[in-house]
Parts: C-alpha cells; structure tokens; sequence
C-alpha cells in the first residue's frame, strides 16, 4: 500500500470519526442545540455510528485504523511496518484535528450561548468523572484492550463478515464499550481522538473557553497505547494460536 494512499485514507477516515463523534457530544451538550441534554445513549450511538461510517470511507484505502492505538497494536503483532505505522499516525492525528475544527465551524453560533467553559471542553476531549490519574489509565487500558480484541474477532476470517458487515459490527463495538465501560473516563480508547481535538480547542478562538486540561491529557494517550499493544497481543496468543491452533 502506497504511503500517500495510507496518510489519505487515515486523515479522512479520522476526521470523519471526529466530525461525527465530537459532533454529537456538542449536539447533546451546547446551548440551544437541538439535541441538548439528550444523554449518554445518544452519546455512545452517535459514536458508534461515526466509526462505522469513517471505517467504510477509508477501509478500502489505508485499512481504517483510524486510532493510533490499532496501527500500534498491529506493529506489536508484526502486521504493520514501524515507517507505515508513522504515516498512518500521521494521517490519523490530522484528520483528527480537522475533523475538531469542522464541528467548532457546524456549531459556531452556540459556543457563545454555552456559559460551561468544562462543557466546551467536553465537546473536543475526554475528561474523568473522578480525577484519579493511575485508575483512570486503568479504564483507558481495559476498554482499548478489548477494542483491539473486538475488532481483529469481527474481522478474523472464521466469521466470514469482514468485507460487508464489519464496518458495521466495528461500531456497535464502539458503542457497547461506550455504554459500559464509558463512564469513568468518557472512554477516548483513541489517542489522536483525544490530542487532535484538544490542540484544536486550545488554539481556536472559541467564545468563552477554559483551559485545555493539558495535566489529564497523557491518560487517553498512555491508557490506549498501552490497551492497544496488550490487546492485539493476548488476541494473537490467546485466540488464533491457542485457542484456534
């Protein structure tokens, strides 16, 4: 796979993940949206249903790791290089930014309108419900861990959906993880998820902002990486090898 086609296909396939996921969290939590205080649910699904869509855009191009955490889980099993795996990151933190600077463009009458600097905040990035650095790296590690267990189980070749209802299934995963295990974290389980929009919202000029929480932001970075690798790994030992045979 040529590296231009890699970087493309990651940098569309992100942003469209962030337009969409970030998307609905402004949706449900900026003043006089139509969507304001709709919930959690509507949350995960709005979630849930942008990965979905990103993977069938950008699958066909780069493969669709969309998520830094995947493309470093994939290297630690041997299925991508380590100068492949730069490209895609590149693509994927990129297109994550762009993807924050579109949802701040869709909804730029209402940043104004919304007092909460924290729920302005909460549009880009991830936040703890409960500031607790250690666990909160915990939550981040097992829901990334079971997102790479997830994907590579929908696409192992026993299942025989891969090509046509994959992308598909990759969201309702995205969904499920949100709905249980989202609740201490906001579960970013995706590092360029996290940065690129938290570099967005603290360079644009958005009305009333705080700060960019900087002091939290290592935790959906290390957590997922860390989930990443160790959840590409026990599915490759436990699973295909041990399991399988």
């Amino acid at each position: 796979m040529a590296g231009s086609d890699i970087f493309l296909g990651e940098f569309i396939g992100t942003m469209i993940l962030v337009l969409l996921g970030d998307g609905v969290v402004a949706n449900v939590l900026l003043e006089k949206s139509k969507g304001q205080n709709s919930g959690w649910i509507v949350i995960t699904a709005g979630w849930g249903f942008g990965v979905a869509i990103a993977v069938y855009v950008a699958g066909w191009i780069s493969g669709a790791h969309i998520n830094p955490a995947v493309t470093l889980g994939f290297v630690a099993i041997g299925q991508v290089g380590a100068m492949d795996a730069v490209i895609y990151m590149c693509g994927q933190f990129s297109g994550a930014f762009a993807g924050a600077v579109l949802v701040w463009l869709a909804y730029l009458p209402h940043w104004g309108k919304t007092d909460s600097p924290e729920l302005k905040l909460a549009v880009f990035c991830t936040g703890p419900a409960i500031r607790a650095y250690s666990r909160n790296l915990v939550t981040e590690i097992i829901g990334t861990a079971f997102l790479l267990i997830g994907v590579m189980g929908i696409f192992n070749a026993n299942n025989g959906i891969g090509s046509g209802f994959g992308p598909y299934a990759v969201g309702i995963l995205v969904f499920s993880l949100g709905l249980s295990l989202g609740g201490p974290t906001g579960y970013a389980i995706n590092p360029a998820r996290d940065l690129g929009p938290r570099l967005a919202h603290a360079l644009l000029p958005i009305a009333g902002k705080g700060h960019s929480d900087w002091a939290y932001s290592w935790v959906p970075i290390a957590g997922p990486v860390i989930g990443g690798v160790l959840g590409a790994v026990l599915y490759q030992t436990v699973v295909t090898r041990l399991v399988v045979g």
